[in-house]
């Protein structure tokens, strides 16, 4: 299994991470992409600002992708994740997985999110016109 992991205060290329795991072998391909909503609980949100421990962080993705690729049967999987500030509508986090099968792929690409949001360490504080609320990284 091939794998690509990135943290970046730069804005997320989707098709860039759609494209790394295409392949002729790939029967199937899931794609995750976590966006910057404009409301939580019924309050407009200006923005989100995230924050991490880089090398930890990267550590934590590379052993879920592992684990990931011991799980199903996966050819290929990216996880691309922005820092700093972002605002509504902006792509904060984009998984794509590649496998022979759909199913593997589907399943693959959730595991990857759900854990990252439970085990990573990138915190995610949002922004309101009140002011601002860190918020657990939890589903």
């Amino acid at each position: 299994m091939q794998t690509q992991i990135k943290i970046s205060n730069q804005p997320l290329d989707i098709q860039t991470c759609i494209d790394w795991v295409m392949s002729p072998e790939s029967g199937g391909i899931d794609v995750f992409i976590g966006t910057v909503r404009n409301t939580t609980k019924g309050k407009a949100v200006l923005r989100l600002e995230f924050e991490t421990y880089e090398k930890m962080a990267v550590t934590e993705m590379d052993k879920i992708a592992a684990q990931a690729g011991e799980k199903w049967p996966v050819q290929k999987l990216i996880v691309h994740h922005r820092t700093g500030i972002l605002k509504v509508g902006e792509a904060a986090v984009v998984i794509a997985v590649s496998a022979v099968h759909r199913a593997a792929a589907f399943e693959a690409c959730r595991y990857m999110i759900d854990t990252l949001k439970q085990t990573v360490p990138i915190w995610k504080k949002e922004v309101f016109e009140d002011g601002g609320v860190w918020v657990a990284a939890h589903p």
